[in-house]
């Protein structure tokens, strides 16, 4: 059946032509080669003449009953031919009026459509791809007000019953509403619809006609093409609910949005958005960095409340959502905010070097800083290296902020005035050369004063730090001579003292090498010595001992003498001192074995001592005898080496007892002491 109405669709809608043409127009041979082929040819012009019969039957049917088929993918827009006339400015008849229809034909039989009264023109519906809107414009309906840039949506469903549309107060010229995806009955007569597919022929991209995306990390900032003006003094459109994030352009309008700038933005994701109404434009987030904390100046917001309270007096304050500076800062991550109606201020919370010198920190702060050139109270110009250490903590970054608008402000206008008075007046107050011996108290009065200074503008001073002094060179060149020359007088005392060093070490050198001998000769001197007071006490030991033997013998001859001489005594006076003498001397002749019979007969001269003489003449000749005179010496010695004792007058005198023997010589002296007492 399915199959049967399609071909009588087709049929109807092309049958006029076709069916009045002559059959002999035909040519079986080239319309039907195949059949021509197979034999059949003769079979072929009954079958022709069948169908034209049919066709002809039915286009005789259809025009007496006005059957009109609508296939499922089209849509019948109905254009009567003759009726009442429409109302100035209309193009769509509501009412039967000749012209465009407002009402279409759905897909199906349609019955009473006759051609002599209505034509029918079979439009394809509208399908709206995946990912895709379609924009319409409105060929019919009442006027735009003035202040509207797009007519309002009216209950029509989705623009599909052009009769609601009209009757609802439909506008005409470009809609607020679109067609998102799926497949539409749209009366094109009324309609005129923008797709990607066919948007070049109205002058638009095809991009604008895609479903809108914000990217991750980004954000979209609405600009939005209708709605109510701006209030003055602002400078966007406040947020307003309901809208569904501009997806929803008619309830904007409604809830008051303003068109322009908003302060709401979108966030990543996929959006239906009218481009005749929504603008966007994608800015990544606002990232906080690590070691940093953002301060938010508002544009807009609410009315402004200044919260700072009364002790703060450079700035003002208010709170999330007011127009002025947030007193809560953002910290390090990202956030999604409309930087097109406030401003982030990033203030570093770590610690932030500021360098007087031509040195300048990543942060940039200090890329308009120079060294400063400070004058001495003797009149010189030197210039003068600083770093100063700041310090701002995330609590007191938005007031810093509202103080002085920025880090860079802070620098420029606090800073850099502050610390470089102080080391001009500091300068003042003394010598380039004073500066250069104080820098250590010039460097800590100057962290003091500035610490208290910066205080007051919430903002902590860490350190203040001097860096390189350039005083004048004339000035150096004197003191680098003079330092050049005492340098000099100390290299030569130090290489004085390095001499003087080397002489000692090569003298203990020398020292260590003999140090041995020194410990044998030191151990030898107090042996010496020992041995040396060994032999003293062993001398006068001896010398104690000899002088008491000395003593006990002179006791013992004095004794042996003293017994002696009272023997002589008593012998004399018994004897008589001749007598005993002879007996003594007899004696000892006995004793030595003394012979008796002289070998020298000497004479006595008249005197007594005629006897000794020749006992010592005989004593001698004895000695002779033996070889040794009595005093050890040979008597060839005493006659021949030796000359005889000679008496004063030159005659000699013939030895003395003790002479020739001591010990014999001193009994007989014994013996005459004893005979003379």
């Amino acid at each position: 059946m399915d199959e049967v109405r399609s071909t009588v669709s087709s049929t109807i809608s092309n049958s006029t032509e076709r069916a009045t043409q002559p059959i002999a127009q035909v040519q079986p041979e080239k319309a039907f080669p195949v059949v021509q082929q197979m034999g059949l040819t003769d079979l072929l012009g009954p079958l022709m003449v069948g169908s034209i019969v049919v066709v002809g039957g039915l286009i005789f049917f259809s025009s007496i009953t006005g059957l009109v088929i609508i296939s499922e993918q089209e849509v019948g827009v109905v254009v009567k031919k003759f009726g009442g006339r429409l109302p100035a400015g209309r193009l769509i008849a509501l009412d039967g009026e000749a012209g465009y229809q407002a009402d279409t034909l759905a897909p199906g039989w349609h019955w009473g459509m006759f051609p002599w009264q209505y034509g029918v023109q079979k439009q394809p519906m509208i399908v709206v791809p995946q990912g895709e809107i379609a924009l319409l414009v409105a060929n019919d309906g009442a006027s735009v007000p003035p202040e509207r840039i797009l007519a309002k949506v009216v209950p029509c469903d989705n623009y599909q019953d052009a009769r609601k549309f009209l009757t609802n107060g439909g506008e005409k010229g470009r809609q607020m509403g679109f067609l998102t995806a799926g497949t539409y009955r749209i009366n094109t007569a009324l309609f005129k619809v923008i797709r990607a597919s066919t948007a070049s022929e109205y002058d638009m991209s095809p991009e604008k006609l895609r479903v809108y995306t914000v990217q991750s990390d980004k954000v979209g900032i609405v600009t939005t093409l209708d709605g109510l003006s701006i209030d003055a003094g602002e400078m966007a459109g406040s947020t307003v609910p309901g809208h569904n994030n501009f997806q929803n352009g008619e309830k904007f309008i409604h809830a008051g949005g303003r068109r322009g700038l908003q302060e709401q933005i979108l966030l990543s994701g996929s959006w239906n958005l009218n481009p005749w109404f929504v603008q966007v434009e994608q800015l990544p987030m606002t990232e906080i960095p690590i070691g940093y904390v953002g301060v938010v100046i508002a544009y807009v917001g609410k009315a402004h409340e200044d919260v700072s309270g009364a002790s703060f007096t450079h700035g003002n304050l208010v709170l999330p959502g007011h127009k002025g500076v947030w007193t809560e800062p953002l910290y390090p991550g990202k956030h999604p905010l409309n930087t097109r109606v406030m401003k982030v201020e990033l203030v570093p919370t770590t610690n932030i070097v500021l360098n007087w010198s031509g040195r300048t920190e990543r942060h940039n702060y200090d890329s308009n800083l120079a060294s400063l050139t400070v004058r001495s109270r003797d009149g010189f110009a030197f210039d003068l290296e600083i770093a100063q250490i700041i310090h701002v903590g995330a609590l007191d970054a938005p007031k810093v902020i509202s103080r002085v608008g920025s880090m860079q402000n802070l620098v420029d206008h606090v800073l850099e005035p502050t610390i470089g008075n102080y080391f001009r007046n500091s300068a003042q107050e003394c010598t380039v050369l004073d500066f250069l011996s104080a820098r250590s108290d010039r460097q800590s009065q100057a962290a003091e004063y500035i610490k208290t200074a910066l205080r007051s503008y919430d903002v902590q001073a860490i350190d203040t730090l001097i860096g390189d002094i350039q005083p004048p060179e004339t000035l150096m060149r004197t003191q680098t001579d003079r330092k050049i020359a005492e340098e000099q007088r100390k290299t030569y005392e130090v290489q004085q003292m390095a001499q003087t060093q080397r002489q000692q070490l090569v003298r203990e050198t020398a020292l260590a090498d003999i140090q041995q001998e020194m410990v044998k000769s030191e151990q030898n001197v107090n042996i010496a010595e020992l041995q040396a007071r060994a032999d003293i006490q062993r001398a006068n030991g001896e010398a104690e001992a000899t002088k008491l033997k000395a003593v006990g013998d002179a006791d013992a001859i004095r004794a042996t003498g003293n017994a002696r001489a009272e023997t002589y005594r008593a012998g004399v006076e018994a004897l008589g001192s001749q007598s005993y003498t002879a007996m003594q001397l007899m004696q000892i002749i006995g004793d030595r074995h003394v012979r008796l019979i002289p070998d020298v007969l000497v004479g006595a001269n008249g005197n007594g001592n005629g006897l000794v003489d020749g006992l010592l003449s005989m004593i001698l000749w004895n000695q002779q005898t033996n070889g040794k005179a009595s005093n050890g010496k040979s008597v060839e010695a005493l006659t021949e080496g030796e000359e005889p004792d000679q008496a004063a007058n030159g005659t000699p005198v013939a030895p003395s007892a003790q002479s020739l023997n001591p010990a014999l010589g001193a009994e007989i002296e014994a013996i005459f002491n004893a005979d003379k007492r």
